[in-house]
Order: C-alpha cells, then structure tokens, then sequence
C-alpha cells in the first residue's frame, strides 16, 4: 500500500524512478521493489522521498509516515516464524489486509473454516514427523489465522469447495462429522459464503487445482492469486494472470451449487457419513 502511493506521488511529480533513487542515494531499481512493496521501507528515505515529491508537511505525510513505521513492524504470525515457511508467510501478511478473500479447494476444507480435530489430522498428514508439539504449534496457528473472519471490518470470505473434500472422512468419520456441522453453522456469518461443487457436473474449469484469489480496499493494490505446491507457492498479481483466475472462479460459482442450498448439502453429506 505504501509503495502504491509512492509510485502515485512520484508520477504525479513527474519524477523518474532514476532521479528519486539519487534522492535516497539508491538504485532505479531499489525504486521499482519499493513500490511493488518488495523491500522493507526506511522511514527517512521515505520521509525523503515526500520531501522530494512535494509532500513537505501535512496530513497525508504524516498518515504515509506512520504507514512506513507500520510495514516495518512485524506481524502476528511472526512468533511462529520457526514453524512458517518463508514463501507462506506473505500469504498471511495479504491474506489479514484482504478485503475480499475467494478460495477454491479441492483436497481439504478451507483453512479459515477448519475445525481444531479436523485441522490437527490435516497438519498431521504432512508434519507427522515434527512431533505432537511441532503438530499442535501448526494448528494453533491456524487457528490463530481463522481470528480475520471476525476481527471488525473482518474480509468477504468466499469459498467453493468440491464435493470430493467434504465427503473425505479426514480424521475420521466423527471428526469430519464435526467439521459439516461447523460449516453449516459457518453459513450463518453474514461476511462468508460457501458453495459446493458437486460431482454430478463432471468435470470443471479449475482442473488446475486449488487456489485463492485476495482483493484489498486500497484502490492502487491489484488482485492477488495464491497458488500453494507441496515446498513452495505461486503469487501472481500480473493482470492477464489474474483474470484468468478470476474467469475460473466466476465459472466455478455458476456450476456450483447456489449458497443457499449448502446448508441441506452439508447435513446430507453428514448424514451419509453417519450411517
């Protein structure tokens, strides 16, 4: 958010990146990472570059300052950095400034929307070999993580799941049991929504696999999609990348289910786990 603003006072200017790096005695380059948001901020060269752009005194300066000291902070989830990979933890950082949030899954259950059991046999599957306390740290912060669906000005969550990932008893028959009631209950909350594909249609556009797709408030911040691989993930904010994504999604959400129908889905599903 801070580099956007940057590049829009220094445009507005009609400064090249060339001349505001002398200004902070740093490369064209350093410019360009700084206002993709790609390098921490230093709130004098900041305070610099204002200077240079025109922005000597006033409110904006001041708001832009303290965003500065604010992107240098760290966040909530860095007192998990010994259990976070570094290429998830940009995910968390977008994911709790989001402002709407779309996720397709085709494996597991949302992340945001999973129960504690349900989770402790997620993580388990692919951490089994740190241990109970290196498993349960991973759930807590998961956990910890779901706390933005209900924090004030909480994001849009919207998620399409297949059918395939609910009716997987993952952690068993009552665990999964447990996790379909708390989606129904889930339903209720007036900023998620939740649709399911169904396996009657086939197959679908998202053949890719899962993915997320994160919008902010900030007018300046393209669309964000997050694509997670077994050691690493994808970040893509490229516009033609994006709305490829975006079609998917929107495809998705016409095949699927209505929202207003996942609630009798979810009991159907759990009825048939029951038996």
């Amino acid at each position: 958010m801070l580099g956007a603003h940057l590049r829009r006072l220094r445009e507005a200017s009609g400064i090249s990146r060339e001349d505001a790096g002398w200004q902070i005695r740093a490369s064209e380059s350093k410019i360009s990472r700084m206002e993709l948001g790609r390098v921490g901020f230093k709130e004098r060269d900041v305070a610099d570059l204002l200077t240079h752009y025109g922005l000597a005194d006033g409110e904006e300066r001041d708001r832009l300052l303290t965003l500065a000291r604010d992107a240098n902070a760290p966040g909530w989830w860095h007192r998990y950095s010994d259990i976070l990979p570094a290429w998830f933890q940009p995910y968390i950082g977008l994911e709790s400034a989001a402002s709407l949030i779309r996720n397709y899954e085709v494996q597991f259950v949302p992340g945001l929307l999973q129960t504690r059991e349900y989770a402790r046999a997620v993580v388990s599957l692919g951490h089994a070999r740190t241990g109970p306390e290196g498993v349960e740290r991973r759930v807590e912060l998961r956990m910890t993580r779901q706390q933005v669906l209900r924090k004030p000005e909480a994001p849009q969550f919207w998620a399409v799941v297949d059918e395939g990932a609910l009716r997987r008893p993952v952690g068993g028959r009552q665990v999964m049991i447990a996790q379909l009631e708390a989606l129904i209950g889930a339903t209720e909350l007036p900023n998620v929504r939740i649709q399911v594909v169904p396996f009657v249609i086939g197959g679908h556009a998202a053949h890719g696999g899962a993915f997320s797709i994160m919008r902010f408030a900030e007018p300046d911040l393209p669309d964000v999609v997050y694509v997670e691989q077994l050691t690493s993930a994808i970040y893509l904010d490229k516009r033609e990348d994006v709305d490829q994504y975006q079609i998917v999604m929107e495809t998705l959400c016409i095949e699927a289910a209505p929202p207003e129908q996942t609630p009798d889905i979810l009991r159907k599903i759990a009825a048939d786990l029951s038996r």
